[in-house]
């Protein structure tokens, strides 16, 4: 069993994380089913594992919180729907690699829903959309932004924190830092590609691919 939970107001960072370690302890001990989470947070920007200083260009914009997961920063706030996962990949597989590409598919395929064509790119962390209608790079290539991010943790083999999709989130924000290391690409959102497309409406979508994308990570596990 997975319980859906949905916040509708702003969730604090340190009551999220929070919450998440209590579930993942109680997950790994059989006390609990697993959780998946769908909340907004206040503006604030979240340092992974990998996180450089030379990264966050402007350290008293938000408040800062040092994470365990994977990663390097992000952002959150308003507008973004924030996706914790809390799963047992001692029953769905041990396979780190696996389970991270499902979470991506899980991503494009709640993106599909929408008509927007989500796509992943070797060595960019997260979920890429095309632009044809940005300027082309020095090379001629076509400009790229990043519309979902992803970063988790494990503690034996229960996963925590997760994915975050760009709704409708004011873009600005995101000049406070290098957006998960990877500069010279912008970043955008479900509402900044022209969709009129509201939180409950990603909600439907994520809860409708979920399986589906648990699935391909199932299927590379066998």
């Amino acid at each position: 069993m997975v319980e859906w939970r949905r916040s509708d107001g702003l969730v604090p960072y340190p009551e999220a994380a929070a919450f998440m370690e209590a579930r993942a302890d109680a997950i790994g001990a059989g006390r609990a089913d697993e959780c998946i989470w769908l909340l907004e947070h206040p503006p604030l920007y979240t340092a992974g594992t990998s996180a450089r200083p030379s990264d966050l260009i402007e350290p008293d914009r938000f408040p800062v919180y040092q994470t365990r997961r994977g990663g390097e920063y992000t952002y959150h706030g308003p507008g973004q729907r924030v996706v914790y996962v809390m799963l047992d990949l001692n029953r769905r597989g041990r396979d780190v690699r696996a389970f991270v590409r499902a979470l991506e598919e899980w991503v494009i395929m709640t993106l599909a829903e929408f008509q927007v064509r989500g796509e992943r790119r070797d060595g960019r962390v997260g979920v890429w959309v095309v632009r044809p209608d940005r300027p082309r790079g020095a090379q001629g290539e076509l400009a790229e932004d990043k519309i979902a991010a992803i970063g988790v943790r494990l503690r034996r083999w229960v996963s925590f924190h997760g994915l975050a999709i760009n709704v409708e989130p004011d873009l600005s924000h995101f000049g406070g830092i290098v957006p998960c290391g990877i500069r010279g690409h912008g970043v955008t959102s479900l509402v900044d590609l022209g969709l009129p497309v509201t939180m409950n409406d990603v909600d439907l979508a994520l809860e409708r691919c979920f399986e589906p994308a648990m699935a391909t990570a199932t299927l590379a596990h066998s």
